[in-house]
């Protein structure tokens, strides 16, 4: 029996536990980091209930929610344009290598061009992820000479 075709869209605040699930699995997985289910459900919650803060994409299938991504924005006055930031990406583990990641970051890039203020697209990867580094390669992205530091409040 053939599957239903992947359905790409915009988060809204039904898919908030699912994306705080997703995030909580990915911190987990990648960085072996265990976040606190309340904070980043409201997080996520936030997010989605402020639009000038970004916004989150899901993949779907049959209702299910597969995968997400949320886009933030930085200002560049050297391109007069926005980055989007792509952070937070997930798929789930049954669901990957089967281009899903390329579906949302598709629309992510189809969004861009309707807003015509966006001058390109960022983003973070845990350096040990090779596997997500090999994606963000094959879909156009290369790997920048900029280091990213931080310091937590």
């Amino acid at each position: 029996m053939p599957q239903s075709p992947i359905n790409i869209r915009q988060a809204n605040a039904q898919d908030a536990q699912a994306i705080a699930d997703f995030n909580s699995l990915m911190a987990m997985e990648t960085e072996a980091k265990t976040l606190q289910p309340e904070t980043i459900l409201g997080g996520v919650q936030n997010m989605i209930a402020n639009p000038a803060y970004g916004y989150y994409l899901v993949a779907e299938q049959d209702g299910q929610l597969i995968g997400s991504l949320m886009v933030t924005s930085e200002w560049s006055d050297w391109r007069n344009g926005l980055f989007w930031w792509i952070q937070s990406v997930y798929i789930r583990k049954e669901w990957r290598r089967q281009g899903i990641y390329r579906q949302l970051y598709g629309m992510v890039k189809t969004l861009a061009a309707q807003d015509g203020n966006i001058c390109g697209f960022r983003l973070y990867v845990e350096k040990d992820n090779l596997k997500a580094q090999q994606t963000y390669q094959s879909l156009g992205m290369t790997a920048t000479d900029y280091l990213i530091y931080e310091e937590e409040q």
